[in-house]
Parts: structure tokens; C-alpha cells; sequence
């Protein structure tokens, strides 16, 4: 019994040395020509010292000492749980690794080291301005609609139809905000399948489109008790979103039935928002045109939404330029495009609204 009860130790002891795993920052920044220093942690003390080695998995440029110096190996000390090594940026760029320990992968996700050396931290630190503040014009653009209607208690002039479109793109994306964001194993499962790459999703993402979609539905009940002047979504628009909800519908049978992946889902889901900026905007203008002017469509949010849009691009093309990354634009050029396309049709707006209806407005403005 003895000799049974020390063999039961002996491998649990072993068990829980196998089963060390390895951590560190997910994501390092420093600026090139300089250097910072790294910790990385053990999830518990070993009786042998362990070699780890970072194992470089992607490198934006072809070799990976142009962009950070990394040393060949580390060595935790036996009965430590730490140590700390310092890299060097060299070149603006990209550098994933994977900690390697001598003949133990760590095969947990916090595992991953993820370099970043850019141009100039003060280019990162706009770029984080920049960021914040088109996050806050498009969040504050859905007021001034809002403030508009309630002001009028009317909503004659705001398009039906791109009310049930902005409603649906919306939810659409809350949907692909909140699983990429607070559901596990779909962010586990994006990891898998993209190991070198960060979530995109982050939590201001989240809170934007939580935020629109509930801002969508102040607008729908404004709709609902305010003055309409007859006005309803047209059967185009009814057949769009049919089209667009039989499309989830049939994708999330596919993925209850493990015949898609819950990722694939949301992607697929996400695609409905897409649809829906590429359209939803086109109603409004041929209403505005229609009827010669823009009364009951709020500028203040065409150019809070405008702001946004070229502050969203102007952050794309200074963290490409900092990080040296461009395909972070051309590799993406759906994002890229629906953001241009906003901006596209604001600037039509604007030029509806203070050029061609201008004194068709300030008539009914000093009638009022």
C-alpha cells in the first residue's frame, strides 16, 4: 500500500509538470530603434530549469530580424515562475511567436506572443485619438434624427425604408459583435483558425452596436406614435429583408445541425449588415430627391456620420502606414469600401440639403 501511495504521487507530480503551461503579454508595442522588456510567467514552479524557445509562426516581412531582435532562447530557472528578456525593434512590422518549451508545447491559447513595432508611438497615440473620436461621432450621430423627430413630432421626411433596413443591419452586427466578443469557444475557434491574428472585435465595437440598434428602435417607435403622413416600408424593401432573414434562417439550421460551423454562422450573418450599408441609404436620397428637399431628414447626423467616416478611414491608412501593414486597407476592402461608400453618400446629402433644396427648405423652415 505503501509503494502504491508513492507511485500515485510520483505521477501526479509528473502530471502537473507536463501540464505547466507558459504566458505572456498578448500583444507587445514598441517603437523601432528601441527596445522593452517581457515577462513571461509559469503556471506553477518546476525542479528542473526548462529551456523555451519562441518559435516564430508569422513575420510580415520575409525575415523576421528585419522587423525585432528575438532572442535564440530562454531559460526558466528550477522553482521560479518568471522571467523577463528584452527584444529590439528594428523595422516597422508584424512578428507572431508560439513559447516552445524543451520537449513540452505550451498548447494554451495565452501561449502566443504577438510583436508590434511601429514608426512612432506618438502616430499610435493619434491613431487611438482618432479612433475614440470617430467611435463618439457615429455613436452621438443617431441624436440629432431623434431630437428632430421629437421636435416636429413627425417623422414625414425620414424614409420607412431605410428604418427597416437600419434596423435589421444592426442587429446583424450586435449579433456578430456579441460571439466574437463574449462567447468562448467561437473566440477559440477564431484563434484555431486564425492563429497569427488578433479578434477583431473589441469591446467599443460591441457597445457601438448595441447602442445603434436600440437607437434604431427609439426611431421605430417614433415612427409609431408620431405624425407619418401615410408613409410605410415599400414591398422592395419587405422583399429585401425576406430575402435577407431566410438567409439566416437557413444558415442557422445549418449550424444547429453541425453542418456549419457557429463562426461560419456569424460571418455569414454579418453579411446581412454588409447588404444592408450597400443599400440602405439609396431610399432616403430618392425620397429627398423626390420630393425636392430635405425637411424631417436630420443633417446633424449626415455630418456626424460623415466625420465618422473619414475619421474611420484616416485611422486605416495611419496604422497602415505606422505598422507598415497596408493590406490592413487593400486586405480588407469590404470594410474599407462600406466606410467609403458612407462618406459617399453623406457628401450627397450634404450638397441635397445646402445646395440643390436649400431655399425649398428655409421656405418651409420660416413657414413653420
Amino acid at each position: 500500500m505503501l509503494l502504491l501511495r508513492v507511485l500515485l504521487l510520483w505521477l501526479l507530480a509528473n502530471i502537473s509538470e507536463s501540464q505547466v503551461s507558459l504566458s505572456g503579454p498578448e500583444e507587445v508595442t514598441l517603437q523601432e530603434k528601441s527596445s522593452a522588456n517581457v515577462v513571461i510567467a509559469s503556471s506553477g514552479a518546476l525542479e528542473q530549469p526548462l529551456v523555451i524557445r519562441l518559435n516564430v509562426t508569422y513575420s510580415s516581412k520575409a525575415n523576421f530580424s528585419e522587423i525585432i531582435i528575438l532572442p535564440e532562447q530562454l531559460t526558466l530557472p528550477a522553482r521560479n515562475t518568471s522571467l523577463a528578456f528584452s527584444v529590439t525593434g528594428r523595422g516597422a512590422g508584424q512578428v507572431t511567436t508560439y513559447l516552445l518549451s524543451n520537449g513540452t508545447e505550451a498548447g494554451s491559447l495565452s501561449s502566443r506572443l504577438r510583436f508590434l513595432v511601429v514608426h512612432s508611438d506618438a502616430l499610435a497615440v493619434l491613431s487611438e485619438i482618432v479612433g475614440w473620436i470617430y467611435f463618439l461621432a457615429w455613436s452621438v450621430s443617431f441624436y440629432p434624427q431623434v431630437w428632430e423627430n421629437w421636435r416636429r413630432k413627425s417623422v414625414v421626411g425620414l424614409n420607412f425604408d431605410f428604418l427597416a433596413l437600419n434596423l435589421t443591419g444592426f442587429f446583424a452586427y450586435s449579433v456578430f459583435n456579441i460571439g466574437l466578443f463574449w462567447v468562448t469557444p467561437i473566440k477559440e475557434e477564431y484563434l484555431r483558425r486564425h492563429p497569427n491574428g488578433i479578434n477583431p472585435v473589441k469591446a467599443n465595437d460591441v457597445f457601438f452596436s448595441l447602442h445603434a440598434f436600440v437607437l434604431c428602435l427609439v426611431y421605430v417607435g417614433q415612427a409609431a406614435v408620431y405624425e407619418r403622413g401615410g408613409q410605410r416600408v415599400s414591398w422592395t424593401a419587405r422583399f429585401l429583408l425576406l430575402i435577407g432573414w431566410a438567409f439566416a434562417g437557413i444558415t442557422l439550421l445549418l449550424a444547429i445541425l453541425k453542418k456549419l460551423s457557429w463562426l461560419d454562422y456569424l460571418y455569414y450573418f454579418s453579411y446581412i449588415k454588409l447588404a444592408v450599408t450597400l443599400v440602405k441609404y439609396v431610399p432616403q436620397a430618392y425620397m429627398n430627391y423626390r420630393r425636392k428637399s430635405t425637411e424631417g431628414w436630420s443633417i446633424g447626423t449626415v455630418l456626424l456620420d460623415f466625420a465618422g467616416g473619414v475619421l474611420s478611414i484616416a485611422q486605416m491608412i495611419l496604422d497602415s502606414y505606422n505598422n507598415d501593414e497596408w493590406r490592413l486597407i487593400f486586405g480588407d476592402p469590404t470594410k474599407f469600401g462600406l466606410g467609403l461608400f458612407s462618406v459617399v453618400f453623406d457628401v450627397l446629402f450634404i450638397f441635397q440639403h445646402y445646395c440643390l433644396y436649400r431655399s425649398h427648405y428655409q421656405e418651409i423652415r420660416q413657414s413653420q
